[in-house]
């Protein structure tokens, strides 16, 4: 009997507390539960004020803070959108729609309202720093640059904000960009493997390469089982034709990660480089079924294949290897010589055609082959 009066004490304690609620419907009531961190009890009493009154874009958009605060950004977007489609000048809230979108990952979606934000108030750095972010977060790197620079200047100390801004003027090729924001990170941290490996790439995309195998020699001695660490410095090796100094350094990256593909794949272009047929299949093969992606992997297999007369496999690996880079002349040309093994003169004479129509392309840089991905935005 007793547990029973206390669940009905309970009960009737709750029903007084939602009627309580219930018969709340200003803005001033909203914002006195907002201030004691009912936050649910704040949005129910907004939404009383919109129904009351369905063009009230200020209780609108302050439905949207408090849905925000909640971490429920999909429905204070919504809100916001609401209150701009009734009142476009409203204060904040452009700024505010940005940032929910930004939440949610929406980035494309959040650069056009912090545009508007930035258009009613120039001087807003927060604006700008979350433009710049979104850019960044969208892979429209170029015009993520002057904002994340702004940004960090105005926060020199951030080695996060420079770490984006960096990896921003890597990825848009802008390398000496690059390279003073590195070098500006590893004074704030001298013992950043990342701001090595980093400075790296942008020193290979330079075309400053034995400086860029001084970086990465310099990441490994911090941290040798940084991922992606060794394959970048075979890589290096590698473009440098130095080809014992490349095998040693893929494989010590397959120590870490055996199932490192792009390490697989070079092993085994050394290991063709050194006539060692089988060993150079076993390693492509391999590399191709990891990734079904990596070109190097399908174009070796085919010279592989044709050294050993087996034509068709070859032709197939071939013509992987032109639907993953049509532009480069190297698959045409073995595949024009495969076909011509096989007595097939037009499909050659059309490959060769293709070969004199191309230009070679200059090495890929290195920032190309560490990571499809850029780095995820700092949290």
């Amino acid at each position: 009997m007793r547990r029973w009066n206390l669940l009905l004490g309970s009960i009737f304690a709750l029903l007084l507390s939602t009627s309580a609620v219930g018969q709340m419907s200003k803005p001033s009531d909203a914002l006195a539960l907002e201030q004691q961190g009912k936050l649910a009890e704040a949005a129910d009493v907004w939404r009383a004020v919109i129904r009351k009154d369905p063009k009230d874009a200020g209780a609108l958009a302050s439905l949207g803070v408090i849905l925000s605060q909640e971490h429920k950004y999909d429905e204070a977007a919504s809100a916001y959108k609401k209150a701009l489609a009734l009142n476009a000048k409203l204060p904040g809230v452009q700024l505010n729609l940005g940032l929910a979108e930004f939440k949610q990952g929406r980035f494309d979606t959040a650069v056009a309202a912090l545009q508007a934000a930035l258009a009613g108030d120039p001087h807003n750095q927060q604006a700008s720093t979350l433009l710049g972010l979104c850019y960044y977060g969208a892979k429209r790197f170029r015009q993520a640059v002057p904002y994340l620079d702004l940004a960090a200047k105005s926060d020199p100390a951030n080695v996060e904000l420079r770490r984006v801004l960096a990896q921003s003027c890597l990825r848009a090729k802008k390398y000496d960009c690059a390279l003073e924001q590195f070098h500006q990170i590893l004074q704030l941290n001298p013992e950043s493997a990342a701001a090595h490996i980093l400075s790296g790439e942008a020193l290979d995309g330079l075309g400053r390469t034995p400086e860029a195998i001084a970086e990465f020699q310099a990441a490994v001695k911090v941290s040798p089982r940084e991922p992606n660490v060794h394959f970048g410095l075979g890589y290096l090796f590698w473009k440098s034709h130095q080809y014992d100094e490349a095998k040693r350094e893929f494989e010590s990256e397959l120590a870490i990660d055996p199932n490192h593909a792009q390490a697989l794949a070079y092993s085994g272009d050394i290991a063709m480089k050194r006539n060692d047929p089988d060993a150079a299949m076993e390693l492509l093969r391999k590399a191709a079924a990891m990734d079904h992606d990596l070109r190097i992997a399908y174009l070796d297999l085919g010279a592989v294949l044709a050294e050993k007369k087996q034509y068709p496999e070859a032709v197939a690996a071939l013509q992987r290897a032109v639907e993953l880079d049509a532009a480069q002349p190297d698959a045409h040309y073995r595949l024009g010589r495969a076909y011509q093994a096989m007595g097939k003169a037009e499909e050659s004479r059309m490959e060769f055609a293709k070969v004199r129509e191309l230009h070679e392309k200059t090495d890929e840089p290195l920032a190309s082959k560490m990571s499809a991905e850029p780095p995820p935005l700092p949290q």
